[in-house]
């Protein structure tokens, strides 16, 4: 078992695998107690001994542990409130332990040894849920606009049907819990299967087979979808179950993300091989993409940019790279015929042809996932 010390093991390539519990602690004895249950699970820690070099882990981490000796440290810090924080203790006195899961926001205070037990199912359960073999993994996208409107939406789901429709296994991953639903997209609305509430609502682990199979799919192609009956934010946990089932079942998940960053996109945006930034050719979208840009770049350093057009004004996409500091993924011409396709129900790039099928084939190609897709 490996034991990471100052150093976050969260890199783009392996974030899902990587994604491990966090111990903040300085307490040797409290160190060895957590790593020795670790190691029988088989788990990876992360370990720092106080907030500080633990505040960049610190809000993405599927548990964190925060030893009793370190936690009025932690409180000071101001470290962000979350869910699945545990406070660890061998003391007996319950209202300075009381006090102290108060201050840094524990959701459980474990007593050892009485509570290794405990200690054990619950990092026993991040592991089944968080851990992926890397090598047996798909490639994971994830695709966000420079602007609202930009085509994101109808970019990430093209992918997904393209990958289908070039003999891939692909999930769609609508993580934009505002963004209307994939599956009106893709004209899935009325097919039968799993949506985003009734996965958030699941406890425990999740079997990735069976959470594929329960959802809405066509042919090789599935899609993890909002409700819109029922609005409200994405969980955490619940996109790493996702892109956990989709990357151990599927050759390609498509993520089709939000601007605004929550705490389910920022895993995304991690996990992804690779990222897309849509910006229409316009002024006044660069200076949003600008903005946008810079929110994504400290979580990824995939970011490629897909230019979309017309260009009213002209604008190149060699200029738009430039004025963004980013690679060129590709460019989307203009297909005025897409958006009364869309209102009829017929996916994005489902009939294989135009500009936005040819862009999706490249991209795929790029990633290496079929030889003689790249257009």
């Amino acid at each position: 078992m490996v034991c990471a010390v100052h150093q976050p093991v969260y890199t783009v390539e392996h974030a899902v695998a990587r994604h491990r519990p966090l111990l903040v602690t300085d307490d040797l004895d409290l160190l060895d107690d957590v790593l020795n249950l670790a190691a029988g699970i088989p788990l990876d820690v992360d370990v720092e001994a106080g907030p500080e070099p633990a505040r960049a882990r610190y809000p993405d981490a599927p548990i964190v542990l925060i030893g009793d000796a370190a936690a009025q440290a932690c409180a000071r810090a101001r470290l962000p409130r979350r869910q699945g924080v545990v406070l660890l203790t061998r003391d007996q006195r319950m209202d300075r332990v009381t006090a102290l899961a108060d201050a840094v926001g524990a959701e459980q205070i474990v007593r050892f040894p009485d509570g290794a037990e405990w200690l054990t199912d619950r990092l026993a359960t991040v592991a089944q849920r968080h851990t992926v073999t890397v090598a047996a993994r798909g490639r994971i996208l994830a695709v966000l606009g420079g602007r609202g409107g930009a085509g994101a939406s109808v970019l990430a789901a093209g992918l997904a049907i393209t990958a289908g429709n070039v003999g891939l296994r692909s999930l769609l991953v609508d993580a934009d819990p505002l963004g209307g639903g994939a599956d009106l997209i893709l004209g899935w609305e009325d097919v039968a299967g799993l949506r985003w509430p009734a996965l958030a609502a699941t406890s425990g682990a999740v079997d990735p087979p069976a959470l594929v199979s329960a959802l809405p799919s066509r042919g090789d192609v599935a899609v993890l979808s909002c409700d819109r009956g029922q609005p409200g934010g994405l969980s955490q946990d619940a996109m790493a179950a996702a892109l956990d089932a989709g990357s151990r079942g599927r050759d390609l998940v498509v993520t089709d993300l939000p601007r605004s960053l929550d705490d389910a996109a920022v895993l995304a945006l991690r996990a992804a091989d690779r990222v897309l930034l849509v910006v229409p050719a316009e002024l006044r979208a660069c200076i949003a993409a600008a903005r946008v840009a810079a929110t994504v770049t400290p979580h990824t350093d995939e970011l490629r940019l897909v230019v979309r057009g017309p260009a009213p004004g002209r604008l190149r996409t060699r200029q738009i790279a430039r004025s963004l500091g980013l690679p060129v993924a590709g460019t989307l011409r203009a297909e005025p015929d897409l958006p009364r396709r869309l209102e009829q129900g017929t996916p994005p790039a489902g009939n294989g042809r135009g500009p936005l099928a040819q862009l999706c084939r490249r991209i795929i190609g790029d990633l290496g996932l079929a030889d003689g897709v790249a257009a």
